[in-house]
């Protein structure tokens, strides 16, 4: 978006321009966005309008139940809807699919800290009751931010909203979990997992890594059966190493050869442990020489599979320290390492103590430090996402930008098992049963039989599943897959699958690709044997106007709801599309909301001004009919121009190019059909009926950007009302016609005609006369045009009594002229004051020479050639240039004046 005000650039002939009332001056949001949004959603205009032939289907990321809208969320909807909007006014039959995520560990902490206030803890009340306060908290509390995304415009099908906990969904995942289990995708064993000690198990990007400044500890691991001999071992987690179960140096550290093979003692245990040898071991890192503790560090729990050490867990789920840490038992794993340290110190065992920079995990969550802790846990195979991999690289679905496909390759090459059981009561409980004979089995049933002894089956596995499960099933499950016979079926046809699979296209930040999307592109491919999505548009994060990420530290956070409140959701939606450049972070600033803000006023006033003159020319009916043929020139042309910006959006939508989606409308709206259409309505204003119609199709091609100011002045130049007639969202999307494109010489007249009056109008600024007539000039142009369409428009808008067409600068009269793209232009100087103009141009001329004597002396000194920066020497070079071109085009101003 440029740095436009609103203002016509000097364009509008002020003196010749109606005034539209006061009242009118301004485009006031707050006055029809909220009343036409209930309208549209009230009569179904969002819902699914199953008579189209062609479809079109885009998945809304489900926010979680807890959730307020943040400026991310408003990104990610407002284009979402942009693109919706734009394919249901073309034809399709739009499914925008919106639900919630009952996020699982987000949604039971919020309601344990509330039954906490009331001095109730999670453990006094059943896992039944538990549950039954966390649905009570969800009607009650919950989902507040559907109501926010209302504000901001968008228009999903809200009838089919759904939530990944309500029955349809929780049969969908128990469907596919059943199907992986039995197909030996799901398995549960002991693996080293990430563990929070506050929220249990987390699967590897659930895990946030950050740089801590922290000590390195070199502990004095006495060698057994020797005469007072140590290895001294550098650790950063001193509390772990009573679960140590060697010692471990490289195999070619000469410094240790002579060990390897022998033992040592324990501290404060005195527990006998072996040293071994392993190429794994850094022999730059500390001393070189390492502990193995299996059980709390995932390269050790490695190393000990590989020489069959074994395994010693010293604390707990919870992070208390067991009896193998002595006296430290009960302490919480943290908040014990200045004891043991201390009681190392105390005994001799502590060398020294270093600053040491290291990454650590921490709970994505919570933010507790993440403990690698061996656990039996259930996880989906690997193998699973294999055929997604292959698919995604043959092309069968295309990312934007297609560089995001590089970035799902080189995490999808090194992915591990995913760890899907979760130690919460809230979510969806793994669906596997364990009889009392020992059989085990997963069902899509509760309370199966058991296959084995034919009993039915009572106790369920405790864990629920990995919120990412069923989000992982977003893109088909919400379509009826899996659904059985749950009693929600209004929330979908039975052909939907049919219609709405694969979706179109998915529309998400790039920070969930891993998280989300990289899950559902292999639940799809892996459960219905077809990628869930044709297209996948990964967007970037919205940043302050310094580039700075957001948060509430930096105070540099900027909350949608207060900009709908101020600017509109309109000037929210547009600015935020009009930043969004494929690949590139947005820096989002209150001058680009004003902008916005700006052109909305533009396009307002723009309305106000055809109603005007409709009024004047036929006050009886001063309203807009839609037209196919266009008789006067200017709505030729203006049809013209308006067609090839419709060519030209399309385009950017097809290709998701937002900004450039917005460039455009800017382009035609305000530079084209504002500044220039508007201006020559007022040289004929018996145009200005087709102007309307065409402004009027130019509306239904802002209305995805701006849904409420488009639908608001499109009624207005139909003289309709959006209570009693159709909105424009239903209207049909406008189509490029190629014969309304063949108009070459007529657009090439109006461009040389709009030179022309730019051209005399700069003259008479350098002679100083504004809006003063003048009783004639002379126009050279490089090509033939009509004389009388030429000669109406700028002697109207130039304020010139007559025109000549000539084919080179007159002779034997005294003139000023200009050149401009396609013309030159010259004013005859008789009957000006050229006093005052010239002692100006004397002045500024002298002022430049001062300026080109001055940058030419520092160019000439060898002092500042040597000692100046390069880039000073290159401004101060610029500088002189410039300072020349002007003096030059200066004095020859004054030639001209003088001659």
């Amino acid at each position: 978006m440029d740095t436009k005000s609103d203002s016509s650039q000097g364009l509008e002939d002020s003196a010749n321009t109606p005034q539209t009332p006061q009242e009118k001056k301004s485009y006031n949001p707050a006055a029809i966005e909220s009343e036409i949004y209930k309208i549209c959603e009230s009569r179904g205009y969002f819902e699914v309008n199953r008579n189209k032939e062609k479809n079109f289907c885009i998945m809304m990321p489900p926010p979680n139940v807890t959730g307020v809208l943040h400026i991310g969320h408003a990104l990610t909807l407002s284009l979402q809807d942009i693109i919706a909007r734009y394919k249901r006014m073309d034809g399709y039959a739009t499914l925008y699919q919106p639900g919630m995520d009952h996020a699982g560990i987000a949604t039971q902490n919020i309601v344990e800290k509330q039954l906490l206030t009331q001095g109730i803890s999670k453990q006094e009340l059943d896992r039944e009751k538990f549950i039954q306060k966390v649905w009570e908290w969800k009607e009650e509390s919950g989902g507040k931010i559907l109501q926010q995304m209302r504000t901001l415009g968008i228009s999903p099908a809200w009838s089919r909203l759904r939530f990944t906990m309500d029955e349809g969904l929780q049969n969908a995942v128990k469907k596919a979990f059943v199907e992986w289990f039995s197909q030996g995708l799901i398995v549960q064993d002991s693996y080293m997992i990430n563990w929070c000690s506050h929220d249990g198990a987390l699967s590897d990007i659930e895990v946030e890594y950050e740089e801590n400044e922290g000590s390195l500890y070199y502990l004095k691991y006495p060698i057994a059966q020797s005469n007072g001999e140590y290895i001294v071992v550098a650790t950063t987690r001193p509390e772990t190493f009573f679960g140590d179960t060697a010692v471990m140096v490289n195999p070619h550290d000469e410094r240790y050869k002579h060990l390897v093979g022998k033992s040592v003692l324990l501290p404060l245990s005195e527990r006998e442990i072996p040293i071994i040898a392993d190429s794994s071991v850094d022999m730059e890192f500390g001393t070189g020489c390492v502990k193995v503790t299996p059980a709390h560090d995932s390269n050790d729990y490695e190393v000990a599979k590989k020489h069959n050490l074994p395994f010693l867990v010293v604390f707990d789920e919870k992070g208390i320290l067991n009896s193998l840490a002595g006296e430290f038992k009960g302490l919480e794993r943290l908040e014990s390492r200045d004891a043991i340290i201390a009681k190392l110190q105390n005994l001799g065992f502590v060398e020294k103590i270093e600053s040491y920079t290291h990454q650590v995990g921490k709970c994505y969550r919570c933010g507790n430090i993440i403990e690698p802790y061996i656990s039996k846990q259930w996880f989906v195979k690997k193998e699973v996402a294999l055929n997604a991999i292959k698919s995604v690289n043959d092309g069968e679905v295309k990312f934007f930008p297609s560089t995001w496909l590089n970035n799902y390759n080189a995490w999808m090459n090194d992915l591990r098992d995913w760890c899907i059981s979760r130690q919460l009561w809230w979510g969806h409980r793994i669906p596997v049963w364990y009889c009392e004979c020992g059989e085990k089995v997963a069902s899509e049933h509760d309370y199966p039989t058991c296959p084995k002894c034919s009993r039915v089956i009572k106790t369920q596995d405790p864990d629920v599943l990995d919120t990412w499960f069923s989000s992982g099933l977003w893109a088909f499950s919400t379509l009826g897959w899996g659904n059985g016979t749950d009693t929600q079926t209004n929330l979908y046809e039975a052909d939907d699958l049919q219609r709405f699979y694969p979706n179109s296209l998915l529309i998400t930040g790039f920070d969930i690709l891993f998280f989300w999307v990289a899950r559902m592109l292999l639940s799809g491919e892996s459960l219905l044997k077809k990628l869930p999505f044709r297209h996948i548009y990964l967007h970037a994060l919205v940043r302050d106007e310094f580039g700075n990420k957001m948060s509430k530290s930096r105070g540099n956070v900027i909350d949608p709801l207060e900009i709908i409140k101020n600017y509109g959701a309109d000037c929210l939606r547009y600015c935020l599309a009009s930043l969004c450049v494929q690949g590139r972070d947005i820096k989002l600033s209150y001058s680009q909301l004003d902008l916005s803000k700006n052109f909305a006023n533009k396009i307002y006033n723009a309305a106000q001004f055809l109603l005007l003159y409709a009024k004047q020319l036929r006050a009886d009916s001063p309203y807009f009919a839609d037209l196919s043929d266009f008789t006067h020139p200017l709505g030729i042309y203006l049809n013209a121009r308006l067609h090839l910006t419709t060519q030209q959006l399309r385009n950017a939508l097809d290709s998701y190019r937002f900004n450039e989606a917005c460039n455009v409308l800017e382009h035609f709206l305000w530079d084209e059909f504002c500044d220039w259409g508007i201006e020559f309505a007022k040289a004929k204003k018996e145009a200005i009926f087709e102007l309307g119609a065409i402004f009027k199709q130019a509306l239904k091609l802002l209305h995805p950007f701006m849904p409420f100011l488009s639908d608001s002045l499109w009624h207005m130049l139909n003289g309709s009302s959006i209570e009693t007639d159709d909105s424009i969202m239903i209207a049909e999307f406008p189509i490029v016609s190629r014969e309304c494109l063949q108009t070459e010489d007529l657009q090439a007249e109006f461009e040389r005609i709009k030179d022309a009056i730019t051209t005399l109008r700069r003259i008479k600024a350098t002679l100083e006369i504004g809006n003063t007539p003048i009783a004639c000039a002379y126009v050279v142009l490089d090509r033939k045009v009509d004389y009388a369409l030429m000669r109406d428009f700028v002697c109207k808008l130039a304020r010139v009594q007559e025109i000549k067409l000539v084919d080179s600068k007159p002779e034997n009269i005294r003139s000023v002229g200009d050149v401009g793209q396609w013309c030159e232009c010259f004013v005859q100087l008789d009957g000006i004051d050229l006093d005052g103009i010239i002692a100006r141009l004397k002045g500024l001329e002298a002022k430049l020479s001062k300026e080109i004597e001055k940058l030419s002396m520092q160019l000439e000194n060898p002092n500042f050639l040597k000692n100046a920066p390069a880039n000073i020497l290159e401004q101060t070079r610029s500088a002189l240039q410039n300072a020349k071109t002007k003096k030059n085009k200066v004095s020859s101003q004054l030639d001209t004046l003088r001659a």
